[in-house]
């Protein structure tokens, strides 16, 4: 399943600040904003735990998040095996403008759901593409007010 508008390029890191220094080394503007989050998201097994350190910024047109995972009871952040480097790819994001639309179709298509959450104003899910592409795919709606937000980081 791949729909939407690729808006992002996610990264695992072991050391938040490690990953953000090889950005910063090539070219960031400005200085970005490290996010604690603690949330529970719903996976096909119920409710998991997770606590991560994050980071997103812009370059050009494409978003970066940078993940450090602290707790991740989903395994899905946490079973990004060190490749001995700071950082590793991990997935892509795409933005999805009617999120009923397409959480209609995701239970129609072969890649099964790793986990989803949010609420009134972001919505999110992870397909597990692992075996298809590589990645996992992340899927994002969001109210405009938020995209505006984010757009801004």
């Amino acid at each position: 399943m791949l729909v939407g508008h690729h808006t992002q390029n996610g990264y695992i890191c072991d050391d938040l600040e490690q990953g953000l220094a090889i950005f910063r080394a090539r070219g960031l503007d400005r200085e970005p904003t490290i996010i604690p989050v603690e949330q529970t998201v719903q996976t096909p097994s119920g409710p998991r735990k997770q606590q991560l350190r994050i980071s997103m910024f812009w370059l050009g047109h494409l978003q970066y998040e940078l993940i450090q995972p602290i707790v991740d009871e989903t395994n899905v952040y946490a079973n990004a095996p060190s490749n001995g480097g700071p950082m590793r790819f991990h997935h892509i994001c795409m933005k999805v403008d009617d999120w009923n639309a397409f959480r209609a179709q995701v239970d129609k298509q072969d890649l099964p759901v790793a986990f989803e959450g949010g609420g009134d104003q972001l919505k999110f899910l992870y397909l597990d593409g692992r075996k298809a592409f590589g990645h996992y795919l992340e899927y994002t709606w969001m109210t405009d007010p938020t995209w505006e937000q984010i757009r801004a980081m």
